[in-house]
């Protein structure tokens, strides 16, 4: 699977984890504090669709994903 594809799965799952886990109207109630991990989420991806570095990627071609623009 290539790392773009990867980045948004699993920052859309950290999102939805740590909302379920943070809101205290959710029944997989935790801490409110898991929003913070929300927070930190969404500024990684902000901040990456401006300067185009993003740590997960990086992470993720380590462990050999491929990247769109690689040959297959």
């Amino acid at each position: 699977m290539q790392t773009e594809k990867l980045v948004r799965i699993l920052a859309g799952a950290f999102v939805l984890m740590s909302v379920a886990l943070g809101v205290e109207a959710s029944p997989l109630f935790v801490s409110k504090h898991l929003l913070w991990f929300t927070v930190f989420v969404g500024a990684n991806l902000f901040q990456s669709g401006f300067t185009g570095i993003c740590p997960l990627e990086s992470i993720l071609s380590r462990l050999g994903a491929k990247s769109a623009g690689s040959a297959a």
